[in-house]
């Protein structure tokens, strides 16, 4: 390939040294940013792209369930949800190829990933995480047959995210050597559980344990739910949650329990034991970290909801680029009509999508190998445990939400067909919707890593000697005198002199990206630590962080948003072939400056920025977009989907053929002579 410079003159800025013939390698990116388990994701593929496992539109709520029901079937006699458990049990104990092949499921049905999820991501993963030996031999083998069905009983009708307040009890009578289970009001009612409406046989039931008067916080219990009839035991009632906004292949119900009675062995007991005369035991002895470590064995549904997530963007795009790239409308100067994606406009709703969703490819890539070794026990530390559940609670949120924006965006841009249930988006749209809340809400999941940041910051501060203090706060004050005097966007005004080009070159490196992104990040956590600490000497805490949480927030975002431009980043060092590279360069650079031009009133309110050199980055940014135009089909053919899994009539080349025909045809009658003189001529 030869590869020429071009120098072209936009907007006043001089752009040069491009590869105009730059083209990706789309069979080896593919491959590589599918990462470690590829040859994973390429079998579930394959399966996702049978019709037995794929969605029917228009399936009634019943029809639906008992399809997705029949699907979990097949997955169990295909090997599908053996392998992160442990060999013993037919598995492979590999716990990041397991959530590989799961996240691929999206893509088949949404409600068919979630209701798998269900059985063997939370209640099977809740007997082997949660229990001993003797727990694993009695249900795990019934769990992972298929042979009970089970429900992940923690989240209530009063409390969702949350369950350390959960009301449902657990009280042992030494007497009978018996938990006594029991949801005292209304609001304590087991809600919108997968399996509980029709199909689940016993639940992993989360309740207050409570013996000898002292209750010891939030546990998990075995507890059978129906006979093999499918009738409740008695003690045991419940109801259909009824339709929903999306996935309604799962049988989402409510569960209650009038003091139902189970054996002192029901009680999952890795982290916490009650011996036979009510003595309660655990090996970690605070509470509050006890009912972390709990929580913490099964971030496994945050982690793959994010990689989910991230994949149905995938085939949002996918279908929204190849519609673009060949629906026609409006003519050009030339008097054909142009495609959809020629429109500036119609680039800068579509392709820093593209970005962002490589940008979360790859972070979901960094998070996945965190969790495989974790689990896998490589790397299992009280730090490495809160590392993850930290980029965990970070990234779901944003992939989530992109996703129902990129999904959205996608079928605006597809217009009326993109509203037909046959191009998959409107439905994808809809089942992704509860994705935001499902395994913690976005917003309370940011505020947790908001916390994680101010820990971190206030050790750093708890930790410096006299002379490392001083130098922090000298720095924190310069910086702030300096931005809030204007003297940085002056002296960026003096270095740019007035050239938007040259206001350009210092903001589209990758060091001046990085220092971008990490000072937002930095500069919002510490401007609420420092509120929180002066609120601490005046004893209003608590008013100041209610009154903090939108700052968290975004704090938050920014720091995950860092993240991932720091995964694309790294994924870069990766690329060997030169125009691959070159191109995914470029994307790297839109997603970091997007983001920025996105924040641009912090940058310039707080002194980040001239006014200069924030128009720059606009001007830099539509650059780009016009720059990765002709690459846009590649990027998303990259993402490696069929027609199988795609689905979408308006993706398989049919626009292509009705273009083709409505040309061929208007040719043949321009030349035949008797096309009719428009009235203006």
């Amino acid at each position: 390939m030869t590869i020429t410079v071009e120098k072209i003159e936009i907007a006043g800025i001089e752009k040069s040294g491009s590869f105009v013939d730059s083209s990706i390698d789309t069979a080896w990116l593919g491959r590589y940013i599918m990462g470690r388990w590829a040859d994973v994701r390429l079998e579930s593929r394959a399966l996702s792209g049978r019709p037995e496992m794929q969605d029917v539109p228009g399936l009634s709520k019943v029809d639906h369930r008992e399809r997705v029901m029949g699907q979990l079937k097949l997955l169990v006699e295909h090997g599908q949800v053996h392998r992160a458990f442990p060999p013993a049990f037919g598995g492979l104990s590999d716990h990041g190829g397991h959530l590989a092949a799961f996240e691929e499921l999206v893509v088949a049905d949404p409600s068919m990933q979630i209701k798998s999820g269900v059985q063997w991501g939370l209640f099977a993963s809740a007997i082997q995480h949660l229990g001993t030996v003797e727990h694993h031999a009695a249900w795990l083998p019934d769990a992972l047959s298929l042979a009970t069905p089970g429900v992940y009983a923690m989240t209530e009708t009063g409390h969702g995210s949350d369950v350390a307040s959960i009301g449902t009890t657990a009280t042992y009578d030494a007497v009978t050597q018996e938990f006594v289970i029991n949801t005292p009001f209304r609001g304590a009612w087991k809600d919108y559980l997968g399996n509980a409406a029709v199909h689940g046989k016993a639940a992993v039931v989360f309740a207050q344990l409570i013996t000898a008067g002292i209750s010891h916080g939030v546990h998990a219990f075995y507890v059978p739910l129906r006979d093999e009839a499918g009738e409740f035991f008695a003690g045991i009632g419940g109801e259909d949650d009824g339709l929903k906004g999306g996935l309604n292949g799962i049988d989402n119900g409510r569960l209650h329990f009038d003091h139902v009675r189970i054996p002192r062995t029901n009680l999952l007991n890795r982290y916490g034991n009650v011996a036979e005369d009510g003595t309660y035991t655990s090996d970690i002895k605070s509470p509050g970290r006890r009912f972390f470590t709990m929580l913490g064995t099964l971030v496994q549904g945050r982690v793959s909801l994010d990689g989910a997530s991230v994949n149905a963007s995938k085939v949002a795009l996918q279908i929204a680029v190849t519609y673009g790239n060949q629906r026609r409308q409006f003519s050009g100067p030339s008097g054909e009509e142009k495609v959809l994606l020629d429109y500036q406009r119609h680039q800068r709703r579509l392709i820093p999508l593209i970005a962002t969703t490589y940008a979360q490819t790859f972070a979901h890539e960094v998070l996945l190998e965190k969790f495989d070794a974790v689990f896998s026990g490589v790397d299992d530390t009280d730090a490495s445990r809160q590392d993850l559940e930290t980029l965990a609670a970070a990234l779901k949120p944003l992939s989530t939400w992109h996703a129902l924006h990129t999904l959205q965006e996608s079928r605006e841009a597809t217009g009326g067909q993109g509203f037909l249930a046959e191009n998959r988006l409107t439905g994808l749209r809809a089942d992704l919707d509860v994705y935001v809340t499902f395994e913690g809400d976005n917003t309370v999941l940011l505020q947790l890593v908001a916390k994680r940041l101010l820990t971190d910051l206030s050790k750093k501060f708890s930790s410096a000697d006299a002379s490392t203090m001083a130098r922090l706060v000298i720095d924190q004050v310069a910086g702030n005198a300096v931005s809030a005097s204007g003297l940085r966007r002056l002296g960026q005004r003096v270095h740019d002199r007035g050239s938007t080009a040259r206001a350009v070159t210092q903001v589209r490196d990758a060091d001046s990206q990085r220092e971008l992104l990490t000072d937002r990040v930095e500069s919002l956590v510490a401007s609420i630590g420092a509120e929180l600490r002066a609120a601490k000497k005046n004893g209003t805490t608590e008013e100041t962080f209610n009154a903090q949480q939108s700052n968290l927030i975004e704090a938050a975002t920014a720091h995950g948003q860092l993240l991932q431009w720091e995964a694309f980043t790294d994924g870069l060092a990766g690329i060997t072939d030169a125009p691959t590279l070159h191109v995914m360069t470029w994307l790297r650079d839109l997603f970091g400056l997007h983001l920025i031009e996105e924040n641009l009133a912090w940058y310039l309110i707080n002194g980040r920025l001239s006014r200069q050199r924030a128009s720059a980055i606009t001007a830099y940014v539509d650059r780009l977009i016009e720059r990765l135009r002709p690459h846009a089909q590649d990027l998303v053919d990259t993402f490696g989907y069929g027609p199988e899994h795609l689905r979408a009539d308006i993706a398989t080349g049919v626009e292509q053929d009705r273009q083709d025909e409505a040309r061929a045809y208007t040719e043949a009658l321009a030349a035949s002579g008797n096309a009719p003189v428009p009235e203006k001529h």
